[in-house]
């Protein structure tokens, strides 16, 4: 079974966080539709809170320590990322956004992204279209069509016969981010052989090398030297 690796990205501040809480609930929502599919998820959350202080040092010396390195080879190496900030300013977190500034701009190119912020209103929903997706899309990733906001009214209700609850939309972008990611990894091209491995099975099977022929018999060839072969031609 092949193994998948979700990284979520909170950039909550508060402990506990609504920030964490969506970010896990996305997540948990991608393993489930991704073990449907049969496939192993490992999941890493990365607490930007927690880095909050490395992020700034490596602004002012231009090295990453060593967990934040750590961080940003997750994001970079993952086969999903989940990208959650709270709203600041109507907008997403200077510390969500310094975070991805530290990230190369080309590391993100293809990766299946699922975006998420949380507020205290829903009249800051918008941060979604008009910050992280153009955020997401000059890092060149490829962001699944659902994204998901959640105000503090939205915990713990559910949605009607006419509108999605948030549970509703966590479980569909949990979904499209889970199904990206299962159609890129099913998509990738099979690990070419070995150069070795090409000379071992030559080894075990001469038959089988370049340029030879199979259960040939030397005997039924006659070598005829060249001297021969241009006498000949001087007869013609």
């Amino acid at each position: 079974m092949q193994t998948l690796k979700l990284v979520a990205v909170s950039a909550g501040l508060g402990s506990p966080s609504s920030t964490r809480l969506l970010a896990d609930r996305l997540a948990q929502a991608a393993r489930y539709r991704l073990a449907e599919r049969e496939y192993a998820v490992d999941v890493q959350v990365v607490e930007l809170r927690d880095l909050a202080v490395d992020i700034a040092h490596n602004f002012t010396t231009g090295f990453p320590s060593g967990r934040l390195q750590e961080a940003i080879d997750a994001v970079t190496g993952a086969d999903g990322v989940i990208a959650v900030t709270p709203v600041f300013t109507a907008s997403y977190s200077g510390l969500f956004k310094s975070f991805f500034d530290l990230i190369d701009p080309a590391a993100l190119t293809g990766t299946p992204v699922l975006v998420g912020a949380t507020g205290g209103t829903a009249r800051h929903s918008l941060v979604l279209d008009h910050a992280l997706r153009p955020l997401f899309a000059y890092l060149r990733a490829l962001l699944v069509p659902t994204a998901v906001y959640a105000a503090s009214e939205d915990w713990g209700t559910g949605g009607d016969e006419y509108t999605e609850g948030l549970p509703d939309r966590i479980t569909r972008a949990g979904y499209e981010l889970a199904d990206t990611v299962a159609e890129k990894a099913a998509a990738r091209p099979a690990r070419p052989a070995r150069p070795d491995d090409a000379s071992q099975d030559a080894d075990s099977d001469p038959g089988s090398a370049p340029g030879s022929a199979p259960d040939a018999d030397p005997d039924a060839y006659e070598i005829i030297p060249f001297e021969r072969q241009l006498a000949g031609l001087r007869l013609a």
